[in-house]
């Protein structure tokens, strides 16, 4: 069975950084190549997605406003995705979830591209 569990998330001040992490089990990237993605959801608003990266060599993608900030990355001997988080805004503020998809390469940031979604983790940055 597919799990995946964030963790990392917290509240900071503007400008500050975290990094959230994404643990997989169920599955290993060595057998089973999968990409991986970040979205956010913050109340009242639809699920965006945040940055992705594609198995193998780890093409990355991210949402315009959060380049420049953010970094993907992956630890594949881990099972693990991350997101290191720069220069926070409150308008950053949100449920974070890490989603992870068995098929397709490309790191889209479409919701319906990802099967797996683990139940999130907040962060809040203050102004």
């Amino acid at each position: 069975q597919v799990q995946l569990v964030e963790s990392g998330g917290g509240s900071v001040q503007a400008g500050g950084s975290l990094r959230l992490s994404c643990k997989v089990s169920g599955f290993h990237h060595s057998t089973n190549p999968y990409r991986m993605a970040w979205f956010r959801q913050s109340l009242g608003n639809e699920r965006e997605g945040v940055a992705g990266i594609s198995p193998g060599v780890g093409a990355t993608s991210y949402a315009d406003s959060v380049k420049g900030r953010f970094i993907i990355s992956r630890d594949d001997d881990e099972n693990k995705v991350y997101l290191q988080m720069n220069n926070l805004k409150p308008e950053d503020t949100a449920m974070y979830f890490c989603a992870a998809s068995l098929f397709g390469w490309d790191p889209v940031l479409s919701p319906g591209a990802y099967s797996d979604w683990g139940q999130g983790t907040q962060v809040t940055v203050s102004s």
